[in-house]
Protein backbone atom coordinates (compact mmCIF):
# COMPACT_ATOMS: atom_id res chain seq x y z
CA UNK A 1 0.00 0.00 0.00
CA UNK A 2 1.05 3.74 -0.25
CA UNK A 3 2.61 5.67 2.51
CA UNK A 4 -0.46 7.59 2.86
CA UNK A 5 -3.32 5.52 3.41
CA UNK A 6 -6.90 7.59 1.59
CA UNK A 7 -10.11 6.01 2.11
CA UNK A 8 -9.98 5.53 -2.07
CA UNK A 9 -6.22 4.46 -1.94
CA UNK A 10 -7.09 1.86 0.81
CA UNK A 11 -10.18 0.40 -0.69
CA UNK A 12 -8.25 -0.02 -4.34
CA UNK A 13 -5.88 -1.97 -2.22
CA UNK A 14 -8.13 -3.67 -0.17
CA UNK A 15 -10.59 -5.28 -3.51
CA UNK A 16 -7.14 -5.93 -5.44
CA UNK A 17 -5.97 -8.19 -2.64
CA UNK A 18 -8.80 -9.92 -2.29
CA UNK A 19 -9.17 -10.40 -5.50
CA UNK A 20 -5.79 -12.22 -5.30
CA UNK A 21 -7.00 -14.28 -2.34
CA UNK A 22 -10.41 -15.07 -4.62
CA UNK A 23 -12.71 -13.92 -2.51
CA UNK A 24 -16.33 -13.96 -4.56
CA UNK A 25 -17.02 -10.35 -3.95
CA UNK A 26 -13.72 -8.18 -2.55
CA UNK A 27 -15.63 -5.21 -3.59
CA UNK A 28 -18.05 -5.39 -1.20
CA UNK A 29 -16.07 -7.46 1.18
CA UNK A 30 -13.74 -4.21 1.07
CA UNK A 31 -16.36 -1.62 1.62
CA UNK A 32 -17.08 -3.61 4.86
CA UNK A 33 -13.79 -3.81 6.14
CA UNK A 34 -12.97 -0.42 5.93
CA UNK A 35 -16.33 0.95 7.34
CA UNK A 36 -15.45 -1.16 10.28
CA UNK A 37 -12.05 0.05 10.18
CA UNK A 38 -12.80 4.05 9.98
CA UNK A 39 -16.42 3.58 11.67
CA UNK A 40 -18.05 5.19 8.79
CA UNK A 41 -20.86 3.39 6.67
CA UNK A 42 -20.17 2.35 3.22
CA UNK A 43 -22.10 5.09 1.61
CA UNK A 44 -20.35 7.70 4.13
CA UNK A 45 -16.62 6.20 2.06
CA UNK A 46 -17.81 7.67 -0.75
CA UNK A 47 -17.89 11.19 0.57
CA UNK A 48 -14.82 10.93 2.19
CA UNK A 49 -12.53 9.57 -0.67
CA UNK A 50 -9.68 11.68 -0.15
CA UNK A 51 -9.82 11.31 3.77
CA UNK A 52 -6.45 9.81 5.18
CA UNK A 53 -6.64 7.26 7.25
CA UNK A 54 -5.27 7.30 11.29
CA UNK A 55 -2.17 4.87 12.22
CA UNK A 56 -5.00 3.21 14.94
CA UNK A 57 -7.58 2.39 11.82
CA UNK A 58 -4.67 1.93 9.22
CA UNK A 59 -3.74 -1.48 11.95
CA UNK A 60 -7.32 -2.13 12.44
CA UNK A 61 -7.57 -2.36 8.64
CA UNK A 62 -4.37 -4.67 8.14
CA UNK A 63 -5.32 -6.64 10.60
CA UNK A 64 -9.13 -7.35 9.27
CA UNK A 65 -7.82 -7.70 5.65
CA UNK A 66 -5.33 -10.61 6.89
CA UNK A 67 -8.23 -12.43 8.17
CA UNK A 68 -10.61 -12.25 5.49
CA UNK A 69 -7.48 -13.12 3.10
CA UNK A 70 -7.51 -16.10 5.03
CA UNK A 71 -10.65 -17.34 4.45
CA UNK A 72 -12.57 -15.96 8.02
CA UNK A 73 -16.26 -15.71 7.33
CA UNK A 74 -16.84 -11.63 6.70
CA UNK A 75 -19.94 -12.01 9.25
CA UNK A 76 -17.51 -12.75 11.92
CA UNK A 77 -15.07 -9.55 11.31
CA UNK A 78 -18.07 -7.78 11.50
CA UNK A 79 -19.50 -9.13 14.45
CA UNK A 80 -22.84 -9.24 13.31
CA UNK A 81 -25.37 -9.65 10.72
CA UNK A 82 -28.39 -8.57 10.07
CA UNK A 83 -31.26 -10.87 10.00
CA UNK A 84 -34.84 -10.35 9.43
CA UNK A 85 -35.69 -7.18 11.09
CA UNK A 86 -32.74 -7.16 13.95
CA UNK A 87 -29.13 -6.77 14.18
CA UNK A 88 -27.39 -10.42 15.44
CA UNK A 89 -24.11 -10.15 16.97
CA UNK A 90 -21.95 -13.63 15.67
CA UNK A 91 -18.72 -14.63 16.61
CA UNK A 92 -16.44 -17.94 15.81
CA UNK A 93 -17.37 -20.81 17.32
CA UNK A 94 -21.76 -20.31 16.61
CA UNK A 95 -23.31 -20.65 13.37
CA UNK A 96 -23.85 -17.92 11.34
CA UNK A 97 -27.03 -16.86 10.48
CA UNK A 98 -28.42 -17.51 7.03
CA UNK A 99 -31.16 -15.72 4.55
CA UNK A 100 -32.50 -19.71 4.95
CA UNK A 101 -33.24 -19.51 8.57
CA UNK A 102 -35.64 -16.46 7.66
CA UNK A 103 -37.68 -18.68 5.55
CA UNK A 104 -38.43 -20.95 9.11
CA UNK A 105 -38.92 -17.89 11.01
CA UNK A 106 -41.72 -16.65 8.31
CA UNK A 107 -43.05 -19.78 8.58
CA UNK A 108 -43.47 -19.98 11.96
CA UNK A 109 -44.52 -16.64 12.36
CA UNK A 110 -47.66 -17.84 9.71
CA UNK A 111 -48.27 -20.59 12.17
CA UNK A 112 -48.83 -18.22 15.69
CA UNK A 113 -50.43 -15.58 13.85
CA UNK A 114 -52.97 -18.31 12.72
CA UNK A 115 -53.47 -19.48 16.59
CA UNK A 116 -53.99 -15.40 17.28
CA UNK A 117 -57.49 -15.23 18.65
CA UNK A 118 -59.64 -12.49 16.10
CA UNK A 119 -60.15 -10.09 18.99
CA UNK A 120 -56.43 -9.54 18.96
CA UNK A 121 -55.91 -9.50 14.89
CA UNK A 122 -56.28 -5.60 14.28
CA UNK A 123 -53.87 -5.43 17.21
CA UNK A 124 -50.80 -7.90 17.26
CA UNK A 125 -48.53 -5.53 19.05
CA UNK A 126 -51.17 -6.34 22.37
CA UNK A 127 -50.02 -9.66 23.92
CA UNK A 128 -52.81 -12.08 24.80
CA UNK A 129 -53.56 -12.90 28.70
CA UNK A 130 -51.80 -16.18 28.32
CA UNK A 131 -48.65 -16.19 26.41
CA UNK A 132 -48.07 -18.80 23.26
CA UNK A 133 -45.11 -20.81 24.25
CA UNK A 134 -42.43 -21.54 21.69
CA UNK A 135 -39.63 -23.94 21.73
CA UNK A 136 -36.27 -23.12 19.85
CA UNK A 137 -34.38 -26.05 20.00
CA UNK A 138 -30.33 -25.68 18.87
CA UNK A 139 -30.81 -21.61 19.23
CA UNK A 140 -27.25 -20.81 18.28
CA UNK A 141 -27.06 -16.88 18.30
CA UNK A 142 -30.57 -16.94 19.16
CA UNK A 143 -31.91 -15.36 15.89
CA UNK A 144 -35.00 -17.87 15.48
CA UNK A 145 -35.62 -16.58 19.71
CA UNK A 146 -35.26 -13.05 19.60
CA UNK A 147 -37.28 -12.83 15.74
CA UNK A 148 -39.74 -14.82 16.86
CA UNK A 149 -40.15 -12.67 20.34
CA UNK A 150 -39.88 -9.46 18.23
CA UNK A 151 -42.26 -9.42 15.70
CA UNK A 152 -44.82 -12.13 17.96
CA UNK A 153 -45.01 -10.08 21.31
CA UNK A 154 -47.50 -13.26 22.48
CA UNK A 155 -44.68 -15.48 22.29
CA UNK A 156 -42.84 -16.57 25.66
CA UNK A 157 -39.58 -18.12 23.91
CA UNK A 158 -37.73 -20.67 25.67
CA UNK A 159 -34.18 -21.06 23.56
CA UNK A 160 -31.90 -23.91 23.75
CA UNK A 161 -28.16 -25.19 22.65
CA UNK A 162 -25.95 -28.15 24.06
CA UNK A 163 -22.73 -25.71 23.18
CA UNK A 164 -21.88 -23.28 25.76
CA UNK A 165 -20.59 -20.84 23.16
CA UNK A 166 -23.84 -20.55 21.69
CA UNK A 167 -25.77 -20.17 24.70
CA UNK A 168 -23.90 -17.52 26.19
CA UNK A 169 -23.99 -15.51 22.51
CA UNK A 170 -28.02 -16.38 22.10
CA UNK A 171 -28.19 -14.29 25.84
CA UNK A 172 -26.19 -11.94 25.08
CA UNK A 173 -28.43 -10.92 21.76
CA UNK A 174 -31.44 -11.41 23.84
CA UNK A 175 -30.29 -8.79 26.36
CA UNK A 176 -29.25 -6.44 23.70
CA UNK A 177 -32.28 -6.73 22.04
CA UNK A 178 -34.66 -6.05 25.41
CA UNK A 179 -35.96 -9.36 24.97
CA UNK A 180 -34.91 -10.86 28.51
CA UNK A 181 -38.68 -11.13 29.88
CA UNK A 182 -39.90 -12.69 27.25
CA UNK A 183 -36.74 -15.29 26.18
CA UNK A 184 -35.47 -17.86 28.28
CA UNK A 185 -31.95 -19.12 26.86
CA UNK A 186 -30.98 -22.68 28.46
CA UNK A 187 -27.84 -24.82 27.66
CA UNK A 188 -29.08 -28.52 26.96
CA UNK A 189 -29.21 -31.19 24.90
CA UNK A 190 -32.24 -30.91 22.96
CA UNK A 191 -35.70 -30.65 24.88
CA UNK A 192 -33.87 -31.47 28.09
CA UNK A 193 -33.87 -28.83 29.98
CA UNK A 194 -37.42 -27.55 29.56
CA UNK A 195 -38.88 -27.66 32.46
CA UNK A 196 -41.36 -30.97 33.04
CA UNK A 197 -44.52 -28.13 33.88
CA UNK A 198 -44.56 -26.82 30.00
CA UNK A 199 -44.61 -30.47 28.61
CA UNK A 200 -47.54 -30.99 26.23
CA UNK A 201 -47.89 -26.92 26.34
CA UNK A 202 -46.35 -25.76 23.62
CA UNK A 203 -47.80 -24.62 20.53
CA UNK A 204 -45.15 -23.76 18.56
CA UNK A 205 -41.36 -26.10 18.33
CA UNK A 206 -38.88 -24.73 16.20
CA UNK A 207 -35.35 -25.98 15.52
CA UNK A 208 -32.85 -25.50 12.75
CA UNK A 209 -30.72 -28.58 13.77
CA UNK A 210 -27.68 -29.99 12.20
CA UNK A 211 -28.89 -30.95 8.86
CA UNK A 212 -25.78 -31.34 6.21
CA UNK A 213 -25.09 -34.35 5.02
CA UNK A 214 -21.75 -35.77 5.99
CA UNK A 215 -20.74 -36.75 2.73
CA UNK A 216 -22.14 -32.92 1.69
CA UNK A 217 -20.05 -31.38 4.25
CA UNK A 218 -17.07 -32.38 3.14
CA UNK A 219 -17.33 -31.02 -0.14
CA UNK A 220 -18.28 -27.34 1.44
CA UNK A 221 -16.37 -24.17 1.32
CA UNK A 222 -13.13 -23.87 3.46
CA UNK A 223 -14.99 -20.83 4.66
CA UNK A 224 -17.70 -23.07 6.16
CA UNK A 225 -16.08 -26.29 7.36
CA UNK A 226 -12.54 -24.17 8.11
CA UNK A 227 -14.42 -21.75 10.89
CA UNK A 228 -17.86 -22.71 11.43
CA UNK A 229 -18.39 -24.82 14.06
CA UNK A 230 -19.19 -28.54 13.01
CA UNK A 231 -21.15 -29.40 15.80
CA UNK A 232 -24.18 -26.99 14.35
CA UNK A 233 -23.54 -28.34 10.35
CA UNK A 234 -22.94 -32.48 10.63
CA UNK A 235 -26.26 -33.93 10.58
CA UNK A 236 -25.01 -37.59 10.38
CA UNK A 237 -24.67 -39.98 7.14
CA UNK A 238 -27.78 -39.01 6.15
CA UNK A 239 -28.61 -35.11 7.59
CA UNK A 240 -30.97 -36.45 9.92
CA UNK A 241 -29.38 -37.89 12.99
CA UNK A 242 -30.25 -35.03 15.47
CA UNK A 243 -33.99 -34.55 13.51
CA UNK A 244 -35.15 -38.03 14.13
CA UNK A 245 -33.39 -37.60 18.22
CA UNK A 246 -35.58 -34.37 18.27
CA UNK A 247 -38.50 -35.81 16.79
CA UNK A 248 -40.23 -37.90 19.51
CA UNK A 249 -39.44 -35.30 21.94
CA UNK A 250 -40.87 -32.38 19.92
CA UNK A 251 -44.04 -34.57 19.80
CA UNK A 252 -43.84 -34.49 23.89
CA UNK A 253 -43.73 -31.21 24.39
CA UNK A 254 -46.32 -29.82 21.81
CA UNK A 255 -49.76 -29.38 22.69
CA UNK A 256 -52.24 -31.19 20.89
CA UNK A 257 -52.66 -28.25 18.54
CA UNK A 258 -49.53 -27.64 17.70
CA UNK A 259 -46.85 -27.92 15.14
CA UNK A 260 -42.87 -28.13 14.66
CA UNK A 261 -40.95 -26.69 12.01
CA UNK A 262 -37.72 -27.31 11.06
CA UNK A 263 -34.74 -26.50 8.50
CA UNK A 264 -33.16 -29.52 6.70
CA UNK A 265 -30.97 -30.17 3.86
CA UNK A 266 -32.92 -29.89 0.59
CA UNK A 267 -32.35 -33.86 0.35
CA UNK A 268 -33.69 -34.87 3.02
CA UNK A 269 -37.02 -32.98 3.55
CA UNK A 270 -39.46 -36.57 1.92
CA UNK A 271 -37.94 -38.63 3.92
CA UNK A 272 -37.99 -36.32 7.16
CA UNK A 273 -41.76 -35.78 6.27
CA UNK A 274 -41.74 -39.87 6.44
CA UNK A 275 -40.58 -40.04 9.36
CA UNK A 276 -42.49 -36.96 10.99
CA UNK A 277 -45.81 -39.21 10.23
CA UNK A 278 -44.37 -42.29 11.86
CA UNK A 279 -43.50 -40.20 14.62
CA UNK A 280 -47.44 -39.43 15.12
CA UNK A 281 -47.52 -36.17 13.24
CA UNK A 282 -50.85 -36.10 11.64
CA UNK A 283 -49.64 -34.33 8.73
CA UNK A 284 -46.39 -32.27 7.14
CA UNK A 285 -45.83 -29.70 4.76
CA UNK A 286 -42.82 -28.80 2.69
CA UNK A 287 -41.80 -25.20 1.88
CA UNK A 288 -39.10 -23.88 -0.48
CA UNK A 289 -36.58 -21.67 0.46
CA UNK A 290 -35.44 -18.42 -1.57
CA UNK A 291 -33.60 -20.22 -4.31
CA UNK A 292 -36.16 -22.68 -4.72
CA UNK A 293 -35.13 -25.76 -2.74
CA UNK A 294 -36.64 -27.67 -0.40
CA UNK A 295 -35.82 -26.18 3.00
CA UNK A 296 -38.66 -26.36 5.63
CA UNK A 297 -40.84 -29.24 7.23
CA UNK A 298 -43.89 -28.35 9.11
CA UNK A 299 -45.04 -30.70 10.82
CA UNK A 300 -48.62 -31.02 12.48
CA UNK A 301 -49.84 -32.33 15.62
CA UNK A 302 -53.51 -34.30 15.49
CA UNK A 303 -55.40 -31.25 16.28
CA UNK A 304 -53.93 -28.44 14.52
CA UNK A 305 -56.25 -25.52 13.30
CA UNK A 306 -54.17 -26.81 10.25
CA UNK A 307 -56.00 -29.74 9.29
CA UNK A 308 -59.15 -28.38 9.41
Amino acid sequence: MPDTWTIRSALEWTQGYLERKGDENPRLAAQWLLSKATSLSRIELYAHFDKPLSADEREVLREIVARRGSGEPLQYIMGEVGFRHLMIQVRPGVLIPRPETEVLVSEALAILSSKQPESDSKNSSSPQADPVLVADIGTGSGCIAASIAHEYPAAQVFAGDISPEAVELARENVERLGLLERVSVFEGNLTSAIPEEYQGKFSLLISNPPYIPRAVLESLSSEVVDFEPRLALDGGNDGLEVFRALLAEAYEILAPDGAAVFELHETCLEQAAALAEEAGFAATRIVRDLAQRPRVLIAFMPSSPYLA
